[in-house]
């Protein structure tokens, strides 16, 4: 059981973390798109990407673990207020709801990252 509930749920956990961080590389314009009013967008996706890269691996092997989980909450919560809940008010339901469901997924993720913040030793 510890198997299932230690490092197995550290990497189920970090997993979606890496995957968004190269969805950020690979869709590098289209996320832009997102805070075009931002000077340097492209720069923030890039960094954004690769702080979730990096704060999975931290998770999934276990260094530096809270301050990962935390900076990766951080992180979260700023997505939502600047990308998803703009997004919110879109005349287009079609994106008011992917906004809505955005901001569920990531208050989940960031109320994990909190949890794994407060669980890891280091």
């Amino acid at each position: 059981m510890t198997l299932l509930t230690g490092k197995l749920a550290r990497i189920i956990f970090a997993l979606p973390f890496a995957i968004f961080g190269m969805f950020h590389f690979m869709n590098e314009t289209e996320m832009a798109a997102l805070i075009s009013e931002w000077p340097m967008a492209a720069i923030f996706v890039y960094i954004s990407g690769a702080g979730l890269i990096l704060g999975s691996i931290a998770i999934m092997i276990d260094k530096m673990a809270r301050l990962a989980s935390l900076l990766l909450a951080a992180l979260l919560l700023l997505i939502v207020i600047f990308v998803h809940i703009p997004g919110m008010g879109s005349e287009d339901p079609i994106i008011m709801q992917m906004s809505i469901t955005s901001v569920l997924k990531d208050f989940s993720m960031m109320g994990g990252a909190l949890i794994v913040a407060g669980i890891s030793k280091d």
